[in-house]
C-alpha cells in the first residue's frame, strides 16, 4: 500500500509541474467555504528531514483566493498540492516557505545537529476525500514528495472547535468581502494586558506608513486591516545574547541562527490559531520593544518591533518577503546561511538574479533603455569605502572605551572622538561623491552586482530599494510589479 502511494504521488507530481497551463479548478465544484489548518513539525538537518502531523483543525470561511486554486507562481522551498482522490485531478497548489528550509544551509545543520520547528499549512477545505502533498525542492529547484497522507474532510479526528478565544479584535480598515480584499492581521506579541491601545495605536500607525509605499499605496482600497490583541505575561521578547528573557504569547526571539538582529517566533501553531480568529490572507506580527529589528519566512508571517524609528521601513520590507516572496538584495551583513542560493541555479525570487542568461534577465520587460547588462555603478570602489567607513566607526569606538579605561579627561576623550568623527565625514564625502557620479543609473532598472547575501555572481534590478536601502523609501520596479501581482492573485474582483 505504501508503495502504491508513494508511485501514486510521484506520478501526480510530475503531472503538477504542468498544471499552472491548465484551467483553473471551480471552487464550488470541490471545496466548501472553509479552511482546514495542518499543524506539522519539521524534523532534520542539512542532509534530511521529516514532517509529522501534530492536528487538522477546520476553521471558518475560507479567506484567500478562490479563482487562482493552482497558483500561477513557482516561488517557495516548498509546495502544497492538494488531489481529488476520486478523479486524480489537481485541485489546490500553493508554495510556501518554513523555518526549517533556512535552518538546514546553516552551520549546525551542516554538522548534523537535529532541530525541530513548526508550521502550519492552511488549504481550502475539500468536499470529498482528498490527497494531501508536501513536496520539498532540491538544490536545483526541482520539487520531489515529502510527505502525504489521504484526508477524509468528514473524518471526526478533524478538530472543529469555534476559532474565538476571546482574544481583542481590533478591525482597523474595512473595504468589503474578505473574499475580495487582501485581508492583513496584526497580532500583539510582547504587550501586556495595559498595552491594548497602544497595540492599536501601533496598527494604525504602521498600516498607515504601509499605505504610503507604492504599490500598497494606490491598492489600498484592496485591503483590510485588522488586529488581534492577546496579553503576554510580560512585555517585549527573548534576547538570549544580553541574557534577556520575556515570558511572552508567541515566544518571539532575537538572534534566530545565531544572528543577534533577526528575530522570528517560536509558536508557529500558536500563531496561526490567534490569527484564525478573523479573516487573513497574510501575518504580521508587532513586537512591543524600541529595539531594531524583525524577520520572516516567506508565506507564513513578518514580525518586527514597533517603536524604533527604523520599524515602519522593517516592516515594510519584512512583508515584502512573506507577502511577495522577495529576496533580500543586501549583500555586505552578517547571514547564518551557507550556499543560500547555490551557483549555476537561478533563484525563484523575483527580484534577484543569477543571470545565466542576459539576454533573457528575468526582468527583460522593465529593463531601461540603453543600460548595460550587467550594469557597472562603482561597486568595488564603494564597497571600500563602506569597509573603510565600518573600520572608521569600530576603531573609534574602541579608541574611546580604551582612553575611558586608562583614565583620560573628558577634554581628551573628545579629541579622539573628533578625529574619528572627521575621518568618517571625510569618507561620507567621498561615498556621496560617488553617488552624484551614479547618479544618472538611480531610477534605472538593469542589473546590479551584489544581492541575495553574495556579493558576486548574484544581481539586483536598480541601484536602489526597499529590499537593499532606499533613500526615498521606495521599492524598484521590479519588487513593485511583484507586490502588484500578488495583490492580484488574493483580490478576485479588481
Amino acid at each position: 500500500m505504501k508503495k502504491r502511494l508513494a508511485m501514486m504521488v510521484l506520478i501526480l507530481a510530475a503531472a503538477a509541474l504542468s498544471a499552472y497551463a491548465q484551467a483553473q479548478v471551480p471552487f464550488d465544484d470541490y471545496f466548501l467555504d472553509k479552511a482546514l489548518r495542518f499543524d506539522l513539525y519539521q524534523t532534520g538537518d542539512a542532509k534530511g528531514e521529516t514532517v509529522t502531523l501534530d492536528q487538522i483543525y477546520q476553521e471558518g470561511i475560507w479567506p484567500e483566493t478562490r479563482t487562482h486554486l493552482i497558483e500561477p507562481f513557482n516561488y517557495g522551498r516548498y509546495a502544497v498540492r492538494l488531489y481529488d482522490i476520486a478523479s486524480n485531478r489537481l485541485i489546490y497548489s500553493r508554495g510556501f516557505d518554513t523555518t526549517f528550509a533556512e535552518y538546514k544551509t546553516t552551520t549546525p545543520a551542516l554538522e548534523g545537529v537535529l532541530r525541530v520547528f513548526e508550521r502550519s499549512l492552511r488549504v481550502p477545505c475539500p468536499k470529498l476525500p482528498f490527497l494531501f502533498v508536501i513536496e520539498a525542492r532540491d538544490k536545483f529547484h526541482v520539487l520531489h514528495p515529502l510527505y502525504s497522507r489521504t484526508v477524509d474532510p468528514s473524518d471526526y479526528h478533524i478538530i472543529r472547535e469555534t476559532t474565538a478565544a476571546g482574544d481583542f479584535i481590533y478591525e482597523a480598515l474595512t473595504n468589503g468581502d474578505p473574499h475580495d480584499k487582501v485581508d492583513l492581521v496584526f497580532i500583539a506579541e510582547g504587550y501586556t494586558a495595559e498595552d491594548k491601545d497602544k497595540f492599536k495605536a501601533d496598527v494604525d500607525r504602521l498600516s498607515g506608513y504601509l499605505f504610503t509605499v507604492e504599490p500598497y499605496k494606490s491598492s489600498r482600497g484592496l485591503f483590510n486591516i485588522r488586529g488581534v490583541f492577546r496579553p503576554s505575561p510580560e512585555p517585549s521578547m527573548d534576547q538570549p545574547r544580553q541574557r534577556s528573557y520575556r515570558k511572552t504569547t508567541l515566544n518571539a526571539s532575537f538572534n534566530a541562527f545565531d544572528i543577534d538582529r533577526y528575530m522570528l517566533i517560536e509558536e508557529d501553531h500558536r500563531m496561526h490559531e490567534i490569527a484564525a480568529q478573523v479573516p487573513y490572507d497574510a501575518i504580521i506580527v508587532l513586537v512591543n520593544s524600541s529595539r531594531y529589528g524583525g524577520g520572516s519566512i516567506a508565506f507564513d508571517y513578518c514580525d518586527g518591533t514597533v517603536d524604533n524609528k527604523r520599524s515602519p521601513e522593517v516592516m515594510v520590507h519584512e512583508l515584502g518577503h512573506s507577502f511577495a516572496g522577495l529576496a533580500d538584495e543586501y549583500y555586505t551583513s552578517e547571514v547564518a546561511y551557507n550556499d543560500f542560493y547555490p551557483k549555476g541555479v537561478e533563484p525563484l525570487e523575483p527580484n534577484i538574479t543569477a543571470m545565466l542568461d542576459p539576454a533573457n534577465i528575468k526582468w527583460k520587460d522593465l529593463l531601461s533603455p540603453g543600460v548595460a547588462i550587467p550594469t557597472e555603478y562603482g561597486k568595488e570602489k564603494r564597497e571600500a569605502l563602506e569597509a573603510d567607513r565600518r573600520k572608521n566607526r569600530e576603531e573609534g569606538a574602541r579608541a574611546v572605551e580604551e582612553a575611558k579605561k586608562k583614565g583620560a579627561g573628558e577634554a581628551a576623550v573628545k579629541k579622539i572622538e573628533a578625529r574619528y568623527l572627521d575621518a568618517g565625514k571625510a569618507l561620507e564625502a567621498k561615498i556621496a561623491d560617488l553617488d552624484k557620479q551614479n547618479a544618472g543609473l538611480e531610477d534605472k532598472v538593469g542589473a546590479f552586482e551584489g544581492a541575495g547575501y553574495a556579493s558576486k555572481g548574484l544581481y539586483r534590478p536598480q541601484m536602489h530599494c526597499i529590499m537593499i536601502s532606499s533613500p526615498k523609501g521606495e521599492f524598484c520596479r521590479v519588487c513593485r510589479q511583484a507586490i502588484s501581482r500578488m495583490i492580484d492573485y488574493f483580490v478576485e474582483k479588481r
